[in-house]
């Protein structure tokens, strides 16, 4: 990493204006009992991000700063300098104008030596560049050329082999091993992707390799069968499960670095009839936390959401089914409430996103440590802020209700339809009405639906017939719900919800929509999604609400309060993202439905 001297970093960033001459002094402090540069000091403790370093750095030398997106480096363009000298010397050629100019990323341009050197092998008709340092290793995994070209290579070595049920030895099953070359490129495949799980999938005549991408499988590769027995074997290894037990599934995780960055993956193995079946789930452990704004949270749903952050006690639950994005959520809340002056506690099963200054516990039934188990030792811990991975009975339940009586902030998550569903459930868990409806502060309900591609997706105006289908289907038949409809959208506009996209509605009517291109384009891998965002409900804790709890209203009832106070459902929710042009109605439909 370049390292800029303490002086120069202490006037960047006070010049900046975002970081106080107390902040800096402290950092200083820090810097000198520590032997650490300044520059490392600062980014460590977050105070700033060495892409706003890296900006501010280009403005103090003059030297343009580049923020290059790897899939618009052209193959020919990139390998002008052999991949030896540009990891060497952390160097990008990422374009070639027609008159010959040479434009070049670095990490350290100050590096006269290296720039002398690149030149000589490139031409002195350069124009320099500053990069951050994880900008240039992304872009340095390039190099690996088509990553699904080199999988197919070594799967062919092995189809040579005879197609019957191989016996796996030592060398089948080493770091050097085709078998090993396999998974890596799998790996590396499925992470350029986006994909959050791999499935390896034994059939008869054939190993099916299939990547969650965006929520939906899809089939990437077929392995000869021959070659199962030494890829699950190879996988075990990494994860340090047993090789010769198959008759029952295992779980374990493995770390892994690919293009700078780390990756957890936490594997199951899981005996069926064609034999042993591997998934894979892919957890980024660079990712920082997202704001709640970036998931998708806007207007009363935000509002909700923030104030109940903001009590000293109560219950916050995130209801959906599996894949919902539940823990992303939390973590993204722990995240924002942790403090050095909070101690926050979870139990989780597992622990999927580690959160630094967070106490993380495992489940472990075979050991005695279940989710009520768990809670009953973390509140002996002296915790201000505890997070439960799922409320499964009335025992778990019961226990995270005591706790926010005694001055806990509790959150969880439940596997429900909707918010107004949550209510109902905990009363069938056995929890008396007059102690839900004094503790949950906010209940939040929620889908994952897939981003469409900023780059290539297409307005279109709806026939007549369409858009009195989405009236039908949404439940906006009547003069007010479109006048409502309109006037989310138009405070979805005020608060830049779908950036600059244009307004979708009137007072009236629907005049446009959006769909994905047909052919999508290479920012999209021609999907025409990319990415996925949250739809939500948020049902707040009112006093009219309160006393339906109490009185043991059903789920309908209180769903029907909510709406009259201004909660807009999910179904709504997905409708005006749909309008703001991030996501389809289809989408919309296919994950609320029911």
């Amino acid at each position: 990493m370049r390292t800029i001297a303490d002086n120069i970093v202490e006037k960047l960033v006070l010049e900046g204006g975002t970081i106080t001459s107390d902040i800096i002094q402290t950092s200083k402090e820090t810097a000198t009992r520590t032997k650490k540069p300044l520059q490392q000091v600062l980014l460590e403790s977050d105070v700033i991000t060495d892409n706003d370093l890296t900006k501010l750095f280009s403005k103090y030398t003059g030297l343009p700063y580049a923020d290059l997106n790897p899939g618009d480096i052209p193959y020919d363009v990139l390998t002008k300098i052999p991949e030896r000298i540009a990891k060497q010397y952390n160097a990008i050629l990422f374009k070639i104008d027609p008159d010959g100019l040479l434009h070049l990323a670095m990490e350290d341009p100050d590096d006269v030596q290296a720039v002398d050197f690149i030149e000589k092998e490139i031409g002195e008709n350069t124009k320099l560049y500053i990069a951050t340092h994880a900008n240039i290793v992304a872009c340095l995994g390039n190099y690996r050329g088509d990553v699904h070209e080199k999988l197919n290579d070594v799967i062919d070595i092995q189809r040579e082999e005879d197609g019957s049920e191989q016996v796996v030895s030592d060398s089948d099953i080493a770091e050097d091993s085709p078998v090993a070359q396999t998974i890596n490129l799998l790996l590396e495949y499925a992470i350029r992707s986006n994909a959050s799980d791999i499935h390896i999938e034994p059939r008869e005549g054939f190993v099916q390799i299939r990547y969650r991408i965006d929520g939906v499988l899809k089939e990437v590769n077929r392995l000869p069968r021959n070659v199962l027995g030494a890829l699950v074997s190879r996988i075990k290894i990494l994860s340090n499960l047993k090789i010769d037990e198959r008759r029952v599934p295992q779980d374990g995780r493995f770390k892994i670095n690919v293009a700078g960055k780390q990756y957890a993956l936490r594997v199951s193995t899981l005996p069926i009839a064609d034999g042993e079946k591997v998934v894979m789930r892919i957890l980024d452990e660079s990712n920082q936390a997202v704001t709640l704004d970036d998931l998708g949270y806007w207007g009363r749903a935000l509002k909700t959401v923030t104030d109940a952050l903001t009590e000293p006690n109560g219950i916050v639950l995130v209801t959906g089914p599996t894949g919902s994005g539940k823990s992303t959520s939390l973590f993204s809340i722990l995240t924002m409430l942790n403090t050095p002056n909070v101690n926050i506690s979870t139990i989780e099963d597992p622990v999927e996103y580690k959160i630094t200054g967070v106490n993380q516990t495992q489940t472990n039934v075979k050991a005695g440590m279940t989710f009520a188990s768990g809670l009953r030792a973390l509140l002996r811990q002296d915790p201000n802020i505890i997070m439960v991975g799922e409320i499964r009975d009335g025992e778990t339940a019961n226990l995270a209700v005591q706790a926010a009586l005694t001055g806990h902030l509790v959150f969880s998550t439940l596997h429900t339809n909707n918010a107004a569903t949550s209510l109902p459930r905990l009363l069938d868990m056995g929890i008396e009405p007059f102690l839900i409806a004094s503790t949950v502060r906010a209940v939040i309900g929620q889908r994952l639906v897939r981003k469409l591609c900023m780059n290539c997706r297409q307005s279109y105006a709806p026939s007549q017939e369409e858009v009195q289908a989405l009236y039908k289907t949404f439940g906006i038949a009547t003069a007010e719900g479109i006048s409502i409809v309109h006037k989310l959208d138009q405070e979805a506009i005020a608060q830049k919800l779908g950036g600059d996209t244009p307004a979708a509605t009137t007072d009236t009517t629907i005049t446009s929509l959006w769909r994905p291109s047909p052919d999508g384009c290479d920012e999209c891998n021609h999907t025409g999604f990319r990415g996925r965002i949250g739809i939500y409900e948020v049902l707040g804790s009112s006093q009219a609400i309160q006393k339906l709890i109490v009185t043991s209203a059903t789920s309908s009832d209180i769903q029907t309060q909510a709406i009259a106070e201004g909660m807009t459902t999910m179904q709504t929710d997905g409708l005006i993202k749909a309008l703001r042009g991030q996501t389809t109605i289809e989408e919309v439909l296919r994950v609320t439905r029911e």
